[in-house]
């Protein structure tokens, strides 16, 4: 009795694998996983855009160009998905930073493309180290590697915080530093205004090809179907025209055979009086 209670419980433990499984295919249908292919296009584009990225504190509009740019090469994919693509591929690239080059790129393949993106940004920032104030905050934001797109939803507040501290510092430095902090912030408000404009101009440019080929879809649908409708006039037509030939034809018959008749009655009554 007490074997047939053990095995029944046991039996109850196991029943909700099979649906955790179904879960877990069902996700996976939801979100397909990337190819090789379409993660270095995805890195590529993420390149170009990295000093963008570095430069701009609210950078949704940046996800949303690499969007628009990877389903322009054929890849569906929306500006979360990107986002968080890119934070997997940073959290694995740092896991490789305890072992040598050659196994991180037998463990991680993508190793190249982000440690070029990687040194790419260092070397700027040490070009950078002699505009003071400006170029310090540059440095400390990538001394960890991370971009503010990288930072986890529930710190932006704390973002938000620190981006104001280090705002005032930086005044507070040029109004005491002289003309040439003065002269840096100058050029990097001036540089940032250029990247929102490019930005911007991208955004325009994938919009108005999206409408021109919405417009030229439209016009094609509505050619289509004013030639349906001008095939169905004529097909409307030549039936009317055949209706009245056919009921043509059949006024005659009985004029005809009207006509027969009477000639028949007229000559059996003419018989009839002989």
């Amino acid at each position: 009795m007490e074997g047939r209670h053990n095995r029944h419980h046991h039996l109850q433990q196991q029943q909700p694998v099979p649906v955790t499984v179904s879960a877990n295919v069902e996700a996976a249908d939801r979100f397909p996983q990337w190819s090789v292919q379409e993660t270095k296009e995805f890195l590529a584009i993420r390149a170009e855009l990295d000093q963008s990225f570095m430069e701009t504190k609210r950078n949704k509009l940046l996800w949303e160009v690499i969007s628009t740019q990877m389903r322009e090469k054929g890849y569906n994919r929306s500006a979360e998905q990107c986002k968080c693509k890119w934070k997997n591929l940073v959290t694995r690239y740092k896991g490789c930073g305890t072992i040598d080059a050659e196994a991180a790129r037998q463990q991680f393949p993508f190793y190249d493309e982000l440690r070029v993106i990687f040194t790419a940004r260092m070397q700027n920032v040490q070009c950078s180290e002699s505009e003071g104030a400006a170029a310090s905050r540059k440095k400390s934001a990538a001394s960890g590697q991370l971009s503010s797109d990288e930072e986890e939803d529930m710190e932006e507040n704390e973002l938000d915080n620190k981006y104001n501290v280090r705002k005032k510092r930086k005044l507070k430095t040029g109004s005491t530093s002289g003309g040439n902090n003065n002269n840096d912030i100058k050029e990097m408000l001036e540089d940032f205004m250029r990247q929102q404009l490019q930005m911007e101009m991208r955004w325009r440019e994938a919009f108005e090809s999206r409408e021109k080929e919405r417009r030229s879809k439209e016009m094609e649908w509505r050619q289509a179907m004013e030639a349906l409708e001008k095939e169905r006039i004529m097909m409307e037509r030549r039936w009317r025209e055949r209706e009245e030939q056919w009921r043509m034809r059949e006024e005659a018959r009985a004029e005809k055979r009207d006509a027969l008749i009477t000639a028949l009655l007229n000559k059996l009554r003419r018989e009839g009086q002989m």
